[in-house]
């Protein structure tokens, strides 16, 4: 390790490694600095969509869109004005930034032609196009390297370490009665036994964790340094700039000087207590999905140097749904419910009243928002999703996986609960059992029908993508009838924060006088999220994480 370089990033998530890599592909010499043991962060465990509105591959694959329509979809979803100068500045970089990583550096990413808007029948939406994900990586490349990179959830991995891409689960679902799914499937199989000879998961990386990689590959092959397991203590401040860090490694103190700027990109504060207490609702608790490692450092460094932190946003988190599990080393994790279960039909969510709260089909965010709001003083923390054995063994539920031919350690650890009967199972979750009957009876009801009376379920676009586009004629409604039932309790989490440092078109980091800090800049959770804390689509983070993380190696590289 130097003594000094031009830049220096905290932080090895999609904002930060962007950074280092625009930075080094500019001809300036990086250094990452990561307070963990791996690189990847909460993008490694993402679904690694990637929202940029009129991008280029849009145009490429006829589907029609423009920043005029997107700046108006964002007008009816991003409730305060705050931050619009922001939302402009990313819808007029967005594609450029894409444009430039794709060309000198190893991120590739494809259009989902079909993945709606989280709100379709807002004016401007789209129904596909704005999204982009990363196209498949081979771990391989990475060498020696590949085990830095954080791992996928294991319950998003298929024996003990496979990824699969989206396009395979419905032939997953086939086997056995598809001859071109078995194939498929056999094809896979034969692939990743491969892969399990020469490393300990699978190395055909997908969603998030294949981002995450293209990413380091691209530190790699663009000579940035990586400092892990180190933690900054403060950073180097004269009053006017910002010139560096003090850190420490393997117990050694240092300081490490940047010619031209520090970039903050530590992932906001999921997992700093103290900060949820300051910024978060009292009805928040303190479940997170985020990389554990996000404890809001980033913040923190910035606001001893006078920084301005922005804690007005709609909720300062972007929500999802929860479930608490064991894993057979008896730690407790926790399970996001964003798209795998609640919009699939045959399947509801109940309050401890017994009562349905809220349409299970909308977005993650708002699917918390509705646990908020406690309708008629009846809690909903926690909620209650239920299913029957058919949705159980198709879908699966939580971490509980499709075609799991066990579920006794999830029945033993009382994460998952079973019951011949609805009102049986009520008593076990200490639901009134008339109400639990009468709710399901209603549903039941309306989906023999293919409709949801109560909240509309499967009425628009977006809903209708999550269900099961083989279950007709609503693709997100069926019965629950077919004992066993079954249930898994939901609770409020997040994926990662809204609130956090203020900054300008650059992603220079603003104090309270509204002034950029000389050499300080952020992208990611530590900068306040343009979308004020609400949730467009898909992808609302890591499409800004990237572009901010492009514009601020562009302004330094810029600066004399």
């Amino acid at each position: 390790m130097k003594t000094e370089y031009d830049v220096i990033v905290l932080g090895a998530g999609a904002g930060g490694m962007t950074a280092a890599s625009v930075a080094a592909a500019e001809g300036l010499s990086v250094i990452v600095i990561e307070k963990s043991q791996f690189v990847g962060g909460t993008t490694a465990v993402s679904g690694g969509m990637v929202w940029i509105p009129a991008n280029s591959k849009m145009a490429q694959a006829g589907i029609p869109d423009t920043n005029e329509e997107a700046r108006l979809y964002l007008r009816y979803t991003v409730r305060d004005s705050f931050n619009e100068n922001l939302r402009s500045v990313f819808l007029a970089s967005g594609n450029k930034a894409i444009s430039y990583l794709e060309e000198k550096t190893s991120v590739r990413l494809r259009s989902v032609k079909v993945y709606p808007d989280y709100y379709p029948d807002l004016p401007g939406a789209t129904t596909g196009g704005r999204v982009l994900e990363p196209v498949p990586f081979d771990g391989r490349l990475l060498g020696k390297h590949f085990q830095l990179l954080r791992w996928p959830l294991s319950e998003f991995m298929l024996f003990g370490g496979m990824m699969i891409d989206r396009a395979d689960i419905p032939h997953f679902r086939k086997v056995g009665r598809s001859l071109c799914s078995t194939v498929h499937v056999a094809r896979l199989l034969a692939r990743y036994s491969k892969e399990r000879v020469f490393a300990k998961r699978g190395t055909t990386l997908y969603l998030g964790n294949a981002l995450a990689a293209q990413l380091l590959y691209s530190l790699l092959i663009l000579k940035v340094e990586l400092s892990l397991n180190t933690a900054v203590n403060g950073l180097i401040y004269d009053g006017v700039t910002v010139s560096g860090v003090s850190i420490t490694n393997a117990g050694r103190r240092r300081d490490i000087r940047a010619k031209r700027g520090v970039v903050l990109a530590t992932g906001g504060f999921s997992h700093r207590p103290e900060m949820r207490v300051k910024y978060l609702p009292k009805l928040a608790g303190t479940l997170s999905a985020a990389c554990p490692s996000d404890t809001g450092d980033g913040i923190e460094l910035a606001t001893q140097v006078g920084a301005k932190v922005r804690d007005r946003n709609a909720d300062n988190a972007f929500w999802v749904p929860v479930s608490r599990f064991k894993r057979e080393d008896d730690a407790e994790r926790i399970f996001p419910h964003t798209v795998t279960d609640r919009a699939k039909p045959g399947v509801i969510a109940v309050n401890r009243s017994g009562l349905r709260f809220t349409n299970e089909a909308i977005s993650y965010h708002e699917f918390v928002r509705a646990m908020f709001r406690e309708p008629n003083g009846r809690p909903s923390i926690p909620a209650y999703l239920i299913c029957d054995r058919r949705f159980l063994w198709k879908y699966g539920l939580g971490a509980v996986k499709p075609f799991s031919l066990s579920l006794r350690g999830h029945l033993q650890s009382g994460y998952l609960t079973r019951a011949k009967t609805v009102r049986e199972l009520a008593m076990r979750l200490a639901i009134q059992p008339e109400s639990l009957e009468t709710t399901i009876k209603r549903f039941n009801d309306d989906a023999r029908a293919g409709v949801d009376h109560e909240f509309g379920r499967g009425g628009d676009a977006y809903q209708r993508y999550l269900g099961d586009a083989e279950n007709l004629p609503n693709p997100c409604v069926a019965p629950i009838e077919s004992a066993p039932f079954y249930s898994v309790a939901l609770y409020p989490g997040d994926l990662g924060t809204s609130a956090g440092l203020v900054t300008d078109e650059h992603g220079r980091v603003l104090n309270d006088a509204n002034k950029p800090i000389r050499h300080l800049y952020a992208c990611g959770n530590d900068m306040n999220s343009i979308m004020n804390g609400d949730y467009p689509g898909p992808g609302i983070t890591l499409g800004p994480a990237l572009t901010f993380g492009y514009l601020a190696s562009q302004h330094i590289r810029s600066e004399s």
